[in-house]
């Protein structure tokens, strides 16, 4: 009897290892996702651009669910692109991201919450211009897909709103007219498009 039951705890720990070890990991597909951002300039109008050089993986995202998902992102920097040369040229300078001591970005999920039906709030690490701040972003998960050569995807939408002088992105010009050239509040969306790789 004291057999058979070893042999039944034995075999019902490893079903539970094996039920653990399917967690699903994504991969973000560039090709398919999108990081831009938006910023007001001359106190009127808005400016947007995007960093077009990204990666991406979601760990422990079973159907798409991230409620228990761990997240790691980072850009390059000096990929970003806002349809204007000489701009995107400064915006890599020393007056701005400083690219070549600091050429990337990188966020770290520390936490997730749920906030409705498909609807997240995804806390983590955002390190920017070697600065390292808590941020949160609203997540809303959009669903998923098969494409013609069979890979699973799945598709979200992140926003969050920063300061972008809580990252050492202190750069400004005064107008003769009164204000700044360039607002400090930065809105960042990225939209994503995840492949399913493999299952741990």
């Amino acid at each position: 009897m004291n057999k058979l039951f070893k042999m039944l705890v034995a075999l019902t720990f490893a079903l539970g290892m094996s039920s653990t070890a399917m967690a699903v990991s994504l991969k973000v597909d560039q090709a398919h996702s999108a990081v831009r951002f938006e910023i007001t300039h001359l106190m009127i109008s808005k400016v947007d651009g995007r960093f077009a050089e990204f990666s991406g993986k979601v760990y422990n995202a079973e159907n798409g669910n991230l409620r228990n998902a761990k997240i790691d992102f980072t850009v390059d920097v000096a990929s970003i692109d806002t349809a204007n040369n000489d701009r995107d040229n400064h915006l890599r300078s020393n007056d701005f991201f400083n690219v070549e001591k600091h050429p990337k970005a990188s966020f770290k999920s520390k936490r997730v919450r749920s906030s409705g039906i498909d609807r997240y709030r995804l806390i983590g690490d955002l390190t920017i211009h070697g600065v390292t701040k808590e941020v949160t972003f609203d997540v809303t998960y959009l669903g998923t897909n098969v494409d013609p050569w069979g890979n699973t995807k799945h598709g979200y939408e992140a926003r969050t709103t920063l300061n972008r002088r809580d990252f050492g992105l202190t750069w400004n010009q005064a107008l003769d007219t009164g204000g700044v050239l360039i607002g400090n509040q930065v809105e960042l969306r990225l939209t994503i498009q995840a492949n399913e790789v493999e299952k741990e």
